[in-house]
């Protein structure tokens, strides 16, 4: 558990945490958040970590965590969390509920994951590598219109059909089975290149989020911790690209405000239905120094709510 998360003492802060609170760590990696949140807690405090990573899980095991008894860790994913808080009776009764969104270092830094086009390794890119189809196999079955769409809008590719047609025209040969054939692939396609940033950048990120489907489990979790805070309760979620942000940014948004839009009817401003949050805040960027030492660090956002 080396790794430091981007924004812990931040994200710790702005979970405002009471000693015998309710906690819920609901992307715990190798458990930065989880042990900065459990050094604050009293005895009568509680934690409740989730990950989908059945590796982050095994670190858990391995780490003097399973030893503290306000500490409990499932694996699962996040449109499970309504289901796995009422099972812990802890629904509706959490004091504060962190998402740390994307990619953790560790998945990022194991070649054998797949994650990574600086190092080659198989072409799996699951977040869960015990379930699910992997990108090499995703990238067999999706139909080019598809593959050029989820390049263009999760990665904001430019060069989105280029890539999706020379990925078609290879696997037609053979299936692309390792990150540096994909790699290759996407560069060789690619008509010019960005000199500060690898013409697979783009790519890896839009099939990554496709294969684990990043976008709709963050979709589905949002309004599922809404249900579980207590009023008074901090939402606070840490995304690292725009298209998560956006997603974060829209649901604070459409709670912080009136429900509805009346239009011209004849309906009064106090009789329509408030969203049941209060934004905390502006979004909160990484300093100076996190971002020099850590470049992982640089597009980091983290938005802050309260329930009211």
């Amino acid at each position: 558990m080396h790794h430091k998360p981007v924004m812990l003492d931040e994200a710790v802060q702005q979970l405002t945490i009471k000693p015998e609170g309710i906690y819920l760590d609901c992307t715990f990696g190798r458990g930065g958040h989880s042990q900065a949140i459990l050094a604050k807690l009293g005895q009568q405090g509680r934690l409740l970590a989730l990950d989908r990573d059945s590796e982050a899980i095994a670190s858990a095991q391995a780490s003097e965590l399973r030893q503290d008894p306000r500490f409990s860790l499932c694996q699962a994913r996040f449109d499970q969390l309504l289901a796995i808080t009422r099972q812990a009776r802890v629904a509706e009764k959490v004091d504060g509920l962190l998402l740390d969104l994307g990619v953790s270092s560790p998945q990022l830094d194991t070649p054998g994951r797949g994650f990574s086009f600086l190092r080659d390794g198989p072409l799996d890119m699951r977040m869960d590598a015990t379930a699910g189809q992997n990108a090499s196999d995703w990238l067999m079955a999706v139909g080019e219109k598809d593959l050029a769409r989820v390049l263009f809008e999760f990665g904001e590719e430019r060069y989105a059909r280029r890539i999706a047609g020379a990925i078609v025209t290879a696997r037609a040969n053979a299936p692309l089975a390792t990150t540096k054939q994909l790699a290759e692939l996407i560069a060789a396609a690619v008509p010019v290149v960005d000199k500060h940033k690898h013409p697979a950048t783009r790519s890896f990120q839009a099939i990554r989020i496709a294969v684990n489907q990043e976008l709709t489990q963050l979709q589905a979790v949002l309004p599922q911790a809404l249900s579980v805070l207590k009023p008074g309760g901090r939402l606070v979620v840490i995304a690292f690209h725009s298209l998560e942000d956006r997603i974060v940014k829209r649901f604070i948004n459409a709670e912080a405000g009136g429900k509805h839009d009346p239009g011209r009817l004849p309906v009064k401003q106090a009789d329509i239905p408030k969203g049941e949050l209060k934004k905390i805040g502006k979004a909160i960027k990484p300093n100076a120094a996190e971002m020099a030492a850590n470049p992982r660090a640089r597009s980091a956002l983290m938005r802050v709510a309260e329930k009211v």
